[in-house]
């Protein structure tokens, strides 16, 4: 009598586990019920960006090995540039270009805004965005962001900078 229960329970069981997805692959960890960041469903964003010198080669690829796939709340999305340190999040936009040329306008009476761990020369000339540059690591690393958007994107870059880019001294002279 109990094979006649217990049979078609366990017929019904398998049936049911096929049914609403069970298969042979092995499970996926839950881990902390956090979902995996993925690109942004967006088009790819055109990015200029200046030729890289060799010696920036390096520095930008442990950089750009070691970005987040989601950088303020805001998930990263494809690049079409000459350049392939250049990446980018959300819309509008956040662009990190490594490896560019010294700033300008950094002199030694330059204003910078510590922020994370890292100097920032920042650029607010253009009334439609915000340039950020890091300037004390081995190479420049520009984040631009629209000019309504605050420091998060450039606090959250700061550990992942002070983790691949060593600092060093700030070269105000040019």
């Amino acid at each position: 009598m109990v094979t006649a229960v217990v049979l078609p329970l366990v017929v019904v069981l398998l049936v049911l586990t096929r049914v609403l997805g069970g298969d042979d692959a092995e499970p996926v960890a839950d881990v902390g019920n956090t979902p995996v960041p993925e690109r942004a469903d967006l088009p790819p964003l055109p990015v200029e960006a200046p030729p890289i010198p060799p010696e920036a080669e390096a520095p930008c690829e442990d950089l750009l090995g070691e970005l987040p796939l989601e950088l303020a709340g805001e998930q990263s999305r494809r690049v079409d540039s000459d350049s392939p340190y250049v990446y980018a999040w959300g819309e509008p936009p956040v662009v990190l270009r490594c490896g560019v040329e010294r700033p300008a306008a950094l002199e030694p009476t330059s204003p910078l805004i510590q922020i994370s761990g890292v100097n920032w020369l920042v650029d607010t000339a253009d009334p439609d965005r915000i340039v950020w540059t890091a300037v004390d690591r081995p190479v420049y690393v520009q984040v631009t962001v629209s000019a309504d958007t605050d420091s998060a994107p450039v606090t959250a870059l700061g550990p992942v900078i002070n983790d691949t880019l060593p600092l060093q001294p700030i070269d105000t002279d040019g």
